[in-house]
């Protein structure tokens, strides 16, 4: 019986010749990740261990992200215990305001994720880094604290599930719109605590930055993580953003998968996700009321990349959002927002009636930047719409790509770039 991918990357990291599922291992980690909501309780969680120092200061990534710049005082706070953590640590990979940008865009930008890691991180869409052939999973904050002070990490060894991607997407279909239709397919539990593993000729049809959407949202359908195969394109972007060796895994051609699918890429359309859960999907043409909205927010961990910027840019070039329509563009990471401002991409934005916003979550988990009030509706190119995600518990939040995203603020209500 042979082994997945992530299952031959774990019985690596623990020393073992060979894994099975639901096996417990312990496995050597290549990079701890925080943020400024999670690391302050795995900062405190090192103090009751009484625990001197980290087990790699280079091993360990800080992002302030989620609150940043600081929107109050609890939030200030939180980010000045963890920049006291890493300047009292030293930690190489500790990202302030002006350089800091969303953790997921970020860390694989910075060259910090590669091809066969081990990546824990105290966030949920740590399994972003799976678009790059590592394992990545989200931890809660005192495994980050065992994971920091020991360089270690406990795990049972998930099964899979294969998905096997043929041809290739149509114009405005993008790697939101695969995820989405997966998740409408299988449910939010229908991968839980299960390995996603993309194969098939259709992935040389997706970008990097489809990959790093689709590997995003794995968690979305309750997976431990989401795993793509190391290719030319993975191993070009590896080349270009990190000195960090890497080590490529293939999945053995007996390994073993709980389910099997396939997904013709051509076959989709653009993909929402209808409130209160990622599952609730529909596509463009399954729509038949009117469904009128009132902000748009174009950005976050899924969707804030540049190819995401230029999308969102091409459709909104030479037309105006809506009259009332409040739009928000966000760039991931400081990189992205100077690409963006030298392709021209930014003054696009802002000429079209549209806010651009520096690097932060902000609105994605209801922090700021895009609070909805009572009975707000809002298309998001971000990653979940549980009730009250994005403010009010009687608001309403649409899952979808930034070409949907794009076109609904253009004409006040979901719609799609083919219907302007």
């Amino acid at each position: 019986m042979g082994m997945t991918m992530t299952q031959k990357i774990l019985a690596a990291h623990a020393g073992l010749d060979k894994v099975t599922a639901g096996q417990l291992i312990e496995a050597d980690l290549d990079l701890v990740l925080g943020n400024d909501i999670t690391s302050p309780v795995a900062i405190k969680e090192m103090e009751k261990m009484k625990v001197e120092g980290v087990f790699d200061k280079d091993k360990i990534a800080l992002v302030p992200d989620h609150f940043v710049p600081n929107k109050d005082i609890k939030s200030a706070e939180h980010c000045k215990c963890v920049r006291e953590f890493a300047f009292r640590n030293q930690i190489t990979n500790y990202f302030e305001v002006g350089e800091m940008g969303i953790e997921h865009a970020l860390l694989p930008e910075k060259g910090l994720t590669v091809a066969g890691d081990v990546i824990i991180g105290a966030d949920s869409h740590t399994c972003t880094y799976g678009a790059l052939g590592a394992f990545s999973t989200g931890v809660g904050s005192t495994d980050m604290a065992a994971g920091m002070a020991t360089g270690k990490a406990w795990f049972k060894v998930p099964s899979a599930i294969k998905f096997n991607l043929t041809g290739k997407p149509a114009k405005w279909v993008s790697g939101k719109d695969v995820i989405l239709h997966i998740i409408g397919m299988i449910g939010v539990d229908g991968a839980l605590y299960k390995s996603m593993e993309f194969t098939g000729e259709g992935i040389k049809n997706l970008t990097m930055d489809d990959r790093f959407t689709i590997a995003n949202m794995a968690i979305e359908a309750g997976g431990k993580n989401g795993i793509f195969p190391v290719d030319e394109l993975a191993i070009s972007y590896m080349k270009e953003h990190s000195v960090k060796p890497y080590t490529i895994y293939e999945a053995d051609e007996d390994a073993v998968y709980d389910e099997e699918y396939t997904i013709d890429l051509s076959a989709l359309r653009p993909t929402i996700a209808f409130p209160h859960l990622p599952e609730n999907t529909k596509t463009i043409d399954e729509i038949k009321e009117e469904i009128k909205i009132d902000q748009v927010v174009i950005g976050s961990c899924t969707n804030g990349r540049i190819e995401d910027m230029r999308i969102a840019a091409e459709v909104l070039k030479g037309r105006h959002v809506a009259k009332g329509m409040r739009c928000i563009v966000i760039p991931a990471t400081q990189a992205i927002y100077m690409q963006a401002m030298e392709e021209g991409l930014l003054k696009i934005f802002i000429e079209a009636g549209a806010v651009v916003s520096t690097p932060t979550c902000g609105p994605c988990l209801g922090g700021y930047m895009g609070i909805l009030a009572e009975g707000e509706r809002c298309v998001s190119t971000t990653n979940r719409n549980f009730v009250g995600r994005m403010g009010h518990v009687n608001s309403e939040i649409y899952l979808a790509s930034p070409a949907v995203a794009a076109a609904s603020a253009i004409m006040g209500k979901i719609s799609c770039p083919c219907q302007l």
